[in-house]
C-alpha cells in the first residue's frame, strides 16, 4: 500500500515532464520558466513542510498523515488540468508541494517500524522501486493521454485516481506500537541538534542533493531533450523513457538494497560506499548516452545510469534512519529530505533550464542537450562526500535494542 501511494507521488512529479512541450505552447513558456514550475516551485513548501508533518506522524498517526497528504496533493495535481497561465500553474504545483511533504518522511519510519534491521534496506528499496515506477507510469500515460486527448486530462485523471485511492489506504494501513510513549516522543528541537552533531548525515545529505539536483534535473528534463534531439513525437517519447526508468530504475533501487542489507552487516561503511561507486559510473555514462547522436545507441548507454543513479536510496535512506532512536525517524528522515529536495528538486530543474536559454544563441534546439551534460558533474561532488562519510557513518550508527 505504501509502495501504490509512492507510485503516485512520483506519476504527479513525472507527468510535467513528458507533457513539456505541449504545456510550454500553450502556456507560451521559455525554458528557465518551465524549469520553476517543475523544480522550485514544486521545492518550496514541499522542503519547508516536510519536517512539521514528519513530527507530526511521530506524535500521532503515520498512516493518517500519509493518507492525508496522498489526498492534498492528488487534489492540487487535478487542478494543474486547469490552469491558465504561469502563475496558476505555479500555484497549483505549490499545492502538490505541500501534499508531498507528508508523504515520505513517514512511510521510512513506518517501514522501519515494520522491518528488521537486515531486512530493512531491502524493504526501503523495495518502496523506493515507487519512484523509476512512477516515473516510468507518469511518462507513459502522460504521453498517451495528452496524445489521445490533451494536457490537461493527463492531470486531472492523476489527480482523480489518487483522491479515489486515499480513503482505500488510510482504512488498511495501521501504525505499529512504537518504543516510545507519546508523551516522551522528542520534539524537532531535539532530533535536529542530534542529527547535527553527526558528521555522517551532514556529508550524505548533501551527497544525495548533489545526486538529486542531477536526477530531478534529467527527471523533468530528458523526455525533452529526447524529443528534440531525435524528432520523436510524444508517444515515442514516452515509450522511450518510460522502458529506461522502468527497466534501469527498479534494476538499481532493488540492488542497492540488497547488496546495502548483505554488505552492510559487516561494515556500515557500505551504506556510503555503495551509493558513492554507483555515482562514479553515473556521470560518464548520462554524458555519452546524452550525447550520441543515435536513439539506438542512446537507449542501451542510457539504461545503465538510469540504474544507478538511484541506486542510493535504499542504502542511504536505511543509514539515516540508524542515526537516531526509533521514535524519532520520521523527524531524523523530514531533517534529511528537506535538504535533499531544497537543493536537489528546487535547483536542478530551474538550473537546467536556465542554461538551456543560456546556450540557445549558440546551440539552437540542442541547447538543452548541453544543458543537462554540462550538470552531471555534480554526480563526481556527490561521491566524494558519500566516500568522505563512510568512517563517520561507522561511528554515528546507532544500534538497535533488540525485539522484546
Amino acid at each position: 500500500m505504501l509502495l501504490v501511494v509512492y507510485i503516485f507521488n512520483f506519476l504527479d512529479r513525472q507527468i510535467l515532464g513528458i507533457l513539456a512541450t505541449p504545456i510550454k505552447l500553450d502556456l507560451q513558456l521559455s525554458d528557465t520558466e518551465f524549469g520553476a514550475i517543475g523544480g522550485l516551485a514544486f521545492a518550496l513548501l514541499y522542503s519547508l513542510l516536510g519536517l512539521p508533518l514528519a513530527f507530526l506522524a511521530d506524535k500521532t498517526s503515520r498512516s493518517a498523515v500519509i493518507a492525508g497528504s496522498l489526498a492534498v496533493w492528488s487534489a492540487f495535481t487535478g487542478l494543474c488540468g486547469i490552469a491558465t497561465g504561469y502563475w496558476q500553474l505555479f500555484l497549483f504545483r505549490l499545492g502538490v508541494g505541500v501534499g508531498e511533504a507528508g508523504g515520505v518522511a513517514p512511510s521510512y519510519a513506518l517501514i522501519a517500524d515494520y522491518f528488521p534491521p537486515d531486512r530493512r534496506a531491502r524493504a526501503l528499496a523495495i518502496y523506493s522501486l515507487g519512484i523509476p515506477i512512477g516515473l516510468a507510469g507518469g511518462t507513459l500515460l502522460g504521453a498517451y493521454i495528452a496524445a489521445w486527448v490533451n494536457w490537461r486530462t493527463a492531470f486531472i485523471a492523476m489527480g482523480v485516481a489518487g483522491l479515489a485511492f486515499a480513503p482505500i489506504f488510510v482504512r488498511s494501513v495501521r501504525d505499529l506500537h512504537r518504543a516510545a510513549p507519546p508523551a516522551s516522543r522528542a520534539p524537532v528541537a531535539a532530533v535536529f541538534p542530534l542529527l547535527a552533531r553527526k558528521p555522517s548525515f551532514w556529508l550524505m545529505s548533501f551527497a544525495a542533493s548533489f545526486s538529486s539536483l542531477c536526477g530531478y534535473g534529467l527527471a523533468l528534463w530528458t523526455p525533452s531533450v529526447i524529443m528534440r534531439s531525435f524528432g520523436f513525437d510524444l508517444i515515442t517519447t514516452g515509450q522511450f523513457m518510460a522502458s529506461l526508468l522502468l527497466i534501469g530504475g527498479t534494476a538499481g533501487v532493488f540492488a542497492g538494497g540488497w547488496f546495502a542489507d548483505r554488505l552492510g552487516q559487516g561494515d556500515r561503511g557500505w551504506y556510503a560506499k555503495l551509493p558513492a561507486y554507483a555515482w562514479l559510473i553515473t556521470c560518464p555514462t548520462f554524458a555519452i548516452g546524452l550525447l550520441t547522436p543515435s536513439p539506438w545507441i542512446a537507449w542501451p548507454l542510457l539504461l545503465i545510469p538510469n540504474a544507478l543513479n538511484i541506486l542510493w536510496l535504499g542504502p542511504v535512506t536505511t543509514a539515516v534512519q540508524h542515526l537516531v532512536p526509533t521514535h524519532m525517524r520520521a523527524t531524523a528522515s523530514g531533517s534529511f529530505l528537506f535538504i535533499n529536495n531544497l537543493i536537489g528538486l528546487g535547483v536542478g530543474p530551474l538550473l537546467m533550464g536556465a542554461i538551456s536559454d543560456w546556450l540557445k544563441t549558440g546551440y539552437g534546439t540542442e541547447s538543452l542537450r548541453y544543458a543537462a551534460v554540462s550538470c552531471l558533474g555534480f554526480y563526481i561532488l556527490a561521491a566524494l562526500l558519500a566516500l568522505l562519510s563512510v568512517r563517520a557513518l561507522r561511528r554515528d550508527w546507532v544500534a538497535e535494542a533488540p525485539a522484546g
